[in-house]
């Protein structure tokens, strides 16, 4: 697997490789289609509250995310010694698996999993509380968001999952994701049944 090298660079600073990112609260995003946002009118605000989110992209789409549901951002290449190859027929997008201690993640690529053009990941998002590790292609910078918009009606089915809501920032709309939307635990459950029996798990 193949990971870049010790610093997590983005719009608005540079992270050293293995960030640990300090708990909050978090917030929304959208999608339409294969990873095309339709034009959105934001309505129904919730109230106000300032919440720290990390713009990233991939697949060359814009995503925010709250900086507490990510537990850490890791370099591609920092990971080489810890993360395995993995292949999983009913799940193409996770590629791989990745130990940390003695927990395994598995590794969603983020423009398989909103079905955006493949992009070379860079940057690893081990998201906290959960068995999910995400694959971007860069992180555009840390912010703040204080008002989260609910996802209009035409956002249907796993995307209702996917994402928190909508959130608007310099004049754009950007989707908020769910840190725990990108495997269901039936998903989950499959993987692990697929897993190599070399690899043990850890719930």
């Amino acid at each position: 697997m193949s990971l870049p090298a010790n610093s997590v660079s983005s719009g608005g600073g540079t992270f050293p490789s293995g960030t640990a990112l300090p708990e909050q609260t978090a917030h929304s995003s959208a999608k339409l289609g294969s990873g095309r946002f339709a034009q959105t009118s934001l309505s129904r605000p919730q109230s106000p509250r300032a919440e720290q989110i990390i713009l990233f992209r991939t697949g060359g789409q814009l995503f925010a995310i709250s900086s507490a549901a990510v537990q850490e951002v890791r370099s591609v290449d920092s990971l080489a010694g810890a993360a395995s190859d993995f292949e999983s027929s009913s799940l193409p997008k996770v590629r791989h698996v990745l130990k940390r201690g003695d927990k395994t993640f598995f590794v969603v690529n983020g423009a398989v999993h909103f079905g955006l053009p493949l992009t070379p990941g860079t940057l690893v998002f081990i998201l906290r509380n959960t068995r999910t590790a995400l694959l971007v292609d860069a992180i555009e910078k840390m912010t703040t968001m204080t008002r989260l918009q609910a996802l209009p009606l035409a956002f249907c089915h796993e995307e209702r999952r996917w994402y928190r809501g909508l959130t608007a920032l310099d004049q754009s709309v950007v989707p908020v994701v769910n840190h725990d939307g990108f495997l269901a635990p039936g998903e989950i459950s499959a993987l692990e049944a697929a897993l190599p029996q070399e690899v043990e798990t850890a719930p």
